[in-house]
């Protein structure tokens, strides 16, 4: 039985077949013939080739005709500020009314019934309403007005209570289950007579788990046959129609919500930073406002309290200049939309037919044990659009049932070029509801470091949140099937054996073939096969010798071609390789990377400085905009082989097909501007390198660039890792490395990894991954020779030489360790197989931290120097070989 579901669950099922034939036809693409969906893919929206892109929850994309229509509006038109008289500020004034109709055109409603504020996005329209509502305090003669949300809404209308609480009003949070119940019970009493303003707020779609509530709700609150509490008033509701208006149309004549606050880049992805409070007339006169600001005014008097609010509910309340020039574009927008899908009743089609098939296969994935491979989180069984929007949140299980956490899932899923969303997606609510999280474990979360948007998907087991992807109306069955791939290469088959999606040529897209001319999956069954270990020589690399200075270095330069695979060697030898000697941990080798993200240099002898060692990562390479660039934006850095030269004072720059290029160590202070970058959230000052190597990146790259370096008298101070004292002594402080001063890796890590990578089958199968090789994918700065794999993540302080290190803790692994650091060539394998290894979070390597530094006279790190350990107070040391319970006694 569970080999049946094994082989089911490894099986996509047909497209056609996902469906219930009972229910209406659904309808995929647009209509336009076939192949259109996939045209329209590859005419306007060209930089998703090879990409899948299922945030459209998030943001969804703005198409290439879109922007160009609007850049051409600007180029033949000139507009001016409304708020001034002349030709061009009649043209913007009489422009942007016109969008205000055609937006309340696009909702079903007119400007009789319904007046469009413009805002800098949902939230602030929220705001809007939250500080202008007519709200009534709880007092003596006055049980006060009520501020009601669903718990299954987004953090800005939770926010709402901070201003409802800072003027005595009750806040209650209502479950949907309870709403539900309300609904199901029928007419509540309600006294007729009674006034009292009360605000109900809930989402049209849960942006977390994408079901719809009932439109319905509008009307049984306003007319008193729904109360989300028992109080008597007059109720008025806001519908956060954020989520919902991304992919489905909303009639306003029939659901006549108070308040439906929006932002225009959730329906066609430009512009951002714009949006809308859509108010019904009725209820617009009730609103108060307190500030006025630019354009808002009638008449006022800066010497008395004399302030007569225009007429225009819009005008009083758009303080200031609105963004006239983004609000002319969502024209455009809407032109665009129209003209490429014909309306958003066949997006939201499209965009649930996509979401129903992918539901019923993630659904019926199934391990050989017949475990399930995700659970997924909802309301609804994805039966119509009606109830469920096109979004699935879901975790990933192992096949013991355990959640596999959401970080890892995202890393995994930028391998394949796959963008998700993962976390909370700012709805507390809806993912404690879902995932069972209590208060009091939110708490403890927040406790342990968990903070909303952070990496921290598992503590003590437990999630702290899930993966989302969501669909947009360019979104296709290729896309689909490639997600589908992805999860069942990660989760069904042996990381050798299933082959990473690739481009194909014909349709630009990721993952699958063309599913529009193909609509059944072809069944995703694969064997299992294994490789002999291998044996490579971790330190045997040549020493250069500069006779100049005291350091001697080693330049880790890449080949001009592919790696070259090693000879195979018997699997006894390499058993032994595994075991280790048992003498004494040494250091093997040292490398810093002068440039962030770039070529690592090697060397056996090198002075350490207040940040670790000299130059190391003092550099970086910038974009035009200034922000870092990494090997996950552009994999080709680690090309990019920096030499540093102490004599001279130098660092020589090469790359393949480049002249070599010097550049000055140090900055001449009177020439040097400073600018500020950033550096994992951290905010460093740095000085640019100069035209001539900025030239020479940006001809390498083929884009502009530009080489920055920390200046000298910046101090980046280190962050206090979570449950570490202070470090004693001075304040730890850090160059451009992402966590800390140095990363040590231990070679028998190393080696069993590489074992795992590279077992056997029956055929002998050559090694996919030399030692070496997967050295240098981690980037460490210490390599020593452990005895045992992973021994160094038991070490709490560790003594080189005369220097002193504190284990800060594990170096949580990226998708970079999957680019060979040789050819700048991606492969997935080494993350993939590291995740199985170590079950839960993908970790390879200790940070190291000074914990104390005498300066005074010059200090090195050198190859060859022996390392001793200090464990943590909580590994026993019978659990240990005799040698390392040695070094424990003598350190």
């Amino acid at each position: 039985m569970a080999s049946a579901a094994a082989e089911s669950g490894r099986e996509l099922p047909a497209f056609a077949g996902s469906r219930d034939p009972s229910a209406p036809r659904l309808a995929y693409g647009y209509g336009y013939g076939p192949g259109s969906l996939r045209e329209l893919r590859a005419r306007e929206f060209r930089r998703l080739a090879g990409t899948v892109y299922l945030d459209h929850a998030g943001a969804t994309l703005f198409s290439q005709s879109q922007l160009e229509s609007f850049t051409n509006d600007l180029m033949e038109n000139t507009y001016g500020n409304p708020h001034s008289q002349n030709i061009s500020s009649k043209l913007t004034y009489d422009t942007v009314e016109q969008v205000r109709y055609r937006i309340l055109a696009h909702f079903h409603t007119t400007a009789e019934d319904y007046t469009v504020i413009f805002t800098s996005g949902s939230t602030a329209a929220l705001k809007l309403v939250a500080e202008a509502f007519p709200w009534v305090s709880q007092g003596p003669e006055s049980s006060g007005s009520q501020f009601c949300y669903l718990t299954d809404s987004h953090t800005s209308v939770v926010g709402m209570r901070n201003v409802t609480m800072a003027i005595n009003v009750t806040s209650t949070p209502v479950r949907p289950e309870d709403l539900w119940s309300a609904e199901e019970r029928g007419a509540s009493v309600s006294d007729p007579d009674c006034q009292l303003p009360h605000l109900f707020c809930y989402p049209a779609q849960s942006n977390f788990s994408g079901v719809r509530y009932p439109l319905s709700w509008i009307e049984e609150v306003k007319s008193g046959r729904l109360h989300p509490v028992s109080t008597p008033g007059k109720w008025f509701v806001l519908l956060d129609a954020a989520s919902y208006v991304s992919t489905s149309p909303l009639d306003l004549s029939a659901h006549q919500a108070d308040f439906v606050p929006i932002s225009f880049y959730k329906i066609f992805g430009f512009p951002t930073g714009l949006g809308a409070l859509l108010v019904h007339n009725r209820a617009a006169p009730l609103l108060r406002k307190t500030y006025f600001g630019g354009g808002t005014a009638s008449a006022y008097l800066a010497g008395e309290d004399f302030y007569i609010p225009r007429p225009s509910v819009a005008q009083r309340f758009e303080d200031g200049t609105i963004s006239f020039l983004d609000v002319i574009a969502l024209k455009h927008g809407f032109d665009t939309l129209e003209r490429l899908t014909g309306g958003m009743e066949n997006i939201k089609q499209h965009t649930f037919t996509l979401a129903q098939y992918t539901y019923v296969a993630l659904s019926s994935l199934r391990y050989p044990n017949g475990a399930a491979v995700v659970r997924i989180y909802s309301d609804s069984e994805f039966s119509s659009p009606e109830v469920q929007g096109p979004i699935i949140n879901f975790n990933v299980l192992d096949d013991k049932g355990n959640i596999i956490g959401y970080s890892q899932v995202d890393k995994m899923a930028s391998l394949y070029n796959i963008h998700l969303r993962t976390g909370c997606f700012c709805n507390t609510g809806a993912c404690q509801r879902h995932l069972g999280i209590s208060n009091e474990m939110v708490r403890k979360h927040f406790q342990a470091g968990h903070v909303c948007g952070d990496n921290m998907d598992l503590i003590d087991g437990q999630p702290t949140g899930s993966v989302r992807i969501s669909f947009g109306y360019m979104s296709t069955l290729d896309d689909v099937q490639a997600f589908l791939r992805f999860i069942i290469d990660t989760r069904l088959h042996s990381s050798g054996d299933w082959p990473v999606p690739q481009t194909h040529a014909d349709t630009g897209e990721a993952g699958a073939p063309s599913a529009e001319s193909q609509a059944d999956v072809t069944p995703a069954v694969m064997g299992r096969h294994s490789l002999l270990p291998q044996e490579d020589a971790l330190t045997g690399s040549g020493v250069w010798n500069n006779s100049s200075t005291t350091v001697n270095a080693v330049p880790v330069a890449p080949p001009v071609c592919d790696v070259a695979r090693t000879q195979q060697i018997p699997s006894e030898k390499a058993a032994g390789v595994l075991q280790g000697a048992l003498g004494p941990l040494v250091v093997t080798n040292l490398y810093l990377y002068p440039i962030k993200s770039c070529a690592a240099f090697e060397v056996t002898r090198w002075p350490v400085g207040n940040q670790g060692l000299l130059y190391d990562r003092s550099w970086m390479v910038v974009n035009h905009n200034g922000v870092c660039l990494s090997q996950k934006q552009e994999p080709r850095l680690c090309l990019i082989q920096p030499f540093i030269d102490l004599q001279q004072r130098i660092m020589v720059i090469k790359a393949k097909g480049m002249e070599p290029i010097e550049v000055p160590l140090e900055e001449n202070s009177e020439q040097t501007q400073i600018r500020q970058s950033r550096v994992c959230a951290d905010r460093v000052n740095t000085y640019d390198c100069g035209e001539k190597i900025s030239s020479w990146l940006s001809t390498f790259f083929g884009r502009p660039c530009h080489l920055i370096k920390q200046s000298s008298n910046f101090q980046r101070n280190a962050k206090k890792k979570h449950g570490k004292d202070q470090l004693p002594g001075t304040m730890a402080t850090l160059s451009l490395v992402n966590e800390a001063q140095y990363l040590l890796i231990n070679t028998s890590s190393i080696l069993e990894l590489h074992q795992q990578l590279n077992t056997s089958d029956e055929n002998g199968k050559q090694e996919l991954f030399s030692v070496k090789d997967l050295s240098l994918r981690f980037r460490a700065n210490i390599i020593i020779n452990g005895k045992r794999a992973f021994e160094e993540e038991k070490w709490d302080e560790i003594s080189i030489g005369s220097l002193h290190f504190q284990v800060v803790g594990p170096c949580h692994r990226c998708q970079m360790i999957c680019i060979d650091q040789q050819t700048g060539q991606r492969n997935q394998h080494v993350f993939q197989k590291l995740s199985e290894s170590r079950e839960t979070k993908v970790n390879f390597g200790m940070y190291l931290m000074h914990t104390s530094l005498d300066l005074s006279s010059p200090c090195f790190l050198s190859v060859g120097s022996q390392v001793l350990p200090v464990l943590k107070e909580n590994v026993e040391g019978h659990d240990l070989p005799a040698s390392e319970k040695h070094q424990d006694v003598t350190s």
